[in-house]
């Protein structure tokens, strides 16, 4: 199933070579809706992994965000299309009320099922972390299981997997102002640990961070803030302490992103490259994590909502993006990250 799947896109990538990629923009090989048509109006916080058959993405969707009738819904990439949507979480049975459920995050480790890690819980202040697993790359699912208690699992962003085995989780809480932690897991969730807060909530309100990797035990982490700029902090030892958290010069809306170090070392970043709304939505790359420069705008409407994008790079060295398109749909892009034309140095500005 993945080898089809690689043949398909490697014959597209020629296909389209002639005529500029999608859109006239280098680089961008595919731009596709996973679905047309859903039981539900509204989606968002879309999630997306690479597993041995290939594709599975996730998003929540119901009639709005925060109602009680939005559940988990995932898609998988087979045979040459995306699958009918299937809801595979909700909140019923928590309480005597159905609860919604809020931003799935989706992980295969290196060894073991895939990991469907969500939340169920009235707001974002008053949550509670969910785990679900699948032994047959996401087609069936295991019961519900509720993390301990303070553990949120992965907030929004994938977790990484380091070199002893351990998946660091990057996470936030939101109920005494916007704070980053990580929580840590050895044996695939069943024991946790947890940094304390990383920030005061006040001076930087910050939450979703992503997780780059600069070598050796050395990580950065990014995210969304409150302060119209792109929050940064570095670990010197693969996530157990950190420094000092500060702003960079990428502007931030309020609004969520992701990033992921390519093989090739260096960092992608997609965001919202605006100080207000969330619209363009904007893809940037660094060799070093701290300067960015423009590679592509995926899309660019005033007044729309292009939002919360989840983004990994699969074995074939292809970058797979989902996002929120008008949370009304799901919008999934495929990038050939050796085939970016960078366009300058992005800071207040987006190059033109």
């Amino acid at each position: 199933m993945l080898n089809s799947y690689r043949y398909w896109m490697i014959g597209l990538c020629f296909t389209l070579a002639a005529v500029g990629m999608v859109k006239g923009q280098t680089g961008l090989v595919k731009s596709e809706f996973i679905y047309e048509e859903a039981p539900f109006p509204s989606c968002h916080a879309s999630t997306i992994v690479e597993t041995k058959n290939g594709l599975v993405a996730a998003w929540f969707g119901g009639t709005a965000e925060r109602n009680p009738d939005v559940g988990i819904w995932v898609s998988r990439w087979e045979d040459d299309h995306w699958t009918e949507p299937v809801e595979v979480a909700n909140g019923v049975g928590f309480r005597a009320n159905r609860l919604p459920t809020w931003n799935p995050v989706l992980f295969q480790p290196r060894t073991g099922p895939l990991m469907l890690f969500y939340k169920v819980g009235p707001s974002p202040s008053t949550w509670w972390g969910i785990l679900k697993t699948s032994v047959d790359q996401g087609k069936t699912w295991s019961e519900a299981r509720t993390l301990p208690q303070g553990i949120l699992g992965p907030i929004k962003n994938k977790p990484v997997q380091l070199g002893n085995g351990d998946l660091l989780c990057p996470t936030s809480s939101e109920e005494t102002g916007w704070r980053v932690h990580f929580e840590r897991t050895a044996d695939l969730g069943q024991n946790w640990s947890k940094t304390d807060a990383l920030n005061d909530g006040r001076t930087i309100g910050a939450i979703q961070p992503s997780v780059l990797f600069l070598g050796g035990d050395k990580l950065l982490a990014v995210g969304r803030t409150r302060q119209g700029k792109i929050f940064q902090i570095t670990s010197q030892d693969a996530g157990r302490t950190w420094g000092e958290m500060t702003l960079t010069t990428l502007p931030n809306p309020n609004a969520g992103t992701d990033a992921v170090t390519l093989k090739d070392g260096r960092h992608l970043l997609v965001y919202n490259h605006t100080a207000r709304g969330r619209s363009p939505l904007n893809v940037a790359v660094s060799p070093d994590g701290q300067t960015w420069q423009a590679a592509l705008e995926l899309e660019n409407e005033p007044g729309s909502e292009f939002s919360y994008p989840a983004v990994i790079q699969t074995r074939d060295g292809l970058v797979h993006i989902t996002y929120t398109w008008k949370r009304q749909r799901i919008k999934h892009a495929v990038i050939d990250p050796e085939k970016l034309v960078l366009r300058g140095m992005v800071g207040g500005h987006w190059p033109r």
